[in-house]
């Protein structure tokens, strides 16, 4: 490409880039004297007590697999973990602030996934036990927020969560069907962090948090190897959701 030839699209370049920083330049002035007026969208909702919202979300379960003192006598599993697999969550959002820097939530909904068992025997062959769930949840949590700056807030929260997943294997016969069966019921410790930007119409928050169970969800069964090499299983799930309150 000869000099010339290159010249008018260095011209709209640079006009393109100049444009762009006055148009950043004038936003962030807009923004700066609306927060120092204080009619920044945060005193909008500031004296709302409780508001509602929808979470969705994305998630990432597994198994952690605590092994049993028959593991080392087994000869015929080697190796047992859980393997993890992608899920989403839907929930609604109720919630109570409880002075300036606290909020009491529910958010009751669904989360659908899916997490593995799998086994390995000492020749190298795989046994695979796919768990596929839908779980009713019912979070409870309670979050600190920092003060607002300019329409943002920053927060941290934690919480205990009950689910029931209603699609369970749990009433399958373990031993017909060699599967290794998970109770429908669980507990977990959730914490996690994210933070609030206030718009005209809503508080857009995005939010990632770690779930660690707190019960042994394995059931066992005498009459299969799987479960015999097993102590207890604990879930865990890391997700990340965008909340929408107002």
């Amino acid at each position: 490409m000869s000099v010339h030839s290159s010249h008018p699209w260095r011209m709209r370049y640079l006009s393109g880039l100049q444009a762009l920083i006055l148009c950043c330049l004038w936003t962030f002035s807009v923004d700066a004297q609306s927060y120092q007026s204080g009619n920044n969208n945060y005193l909008k909702f500031r004296s709302k007590p409780i508001y509602y919202g929808m979470s969705l979300g994305g998630n990432s379960g597994n198994y952690k697999v605590f092994r049993s003192t028959q593991f080392d006598q087994s000869d015929s599993i080697r190796l047992a973990e859980g393997v993890a697999g992608p899920g989403f969550n839907v929930h609604v959002i109720g919630n109570l602030k409880i002075g300036e820097y606290f909020d009491f939530r529910f958010l009751p909904g669904f989360s659908f996934g899916e997490r593995s068992l799998l086994f390995t025997d000492f020749a190298g062959q795989e046994s695979r036990t796919k768990i596929e769930s839908v779980f009713v949840e019912l979070p409870f949590q309670l979050r600190y927020k920092s003060a607002p700056y300019k329409d943002v807030r920053i927060f941290v929260m934690s919480g205990i969560k009950y689910s029931w997943d209603v699609a369970s294997n749990s009433r399958i016969k373990a031993a017909e069907n060699n599967i290794v069966r998970i109770s429908p019921t669980d507990f977990q410790f959730e914490v996690g962090a994210g933070f609030q930007i206030f718009t005209p119409f809503f508080i857009f928050s995005p939010e990632f948090k770690v779930s660690q169970g707190l019960q042994n969800i394995l059931i066992f069964d005498d009459e299969l190897e799987e479960t015999k090499v097993l102590q207890k299983i604990l879930s865990r799930a890391f997700t990340i959701s965008i909340n929408l309150e107002g």
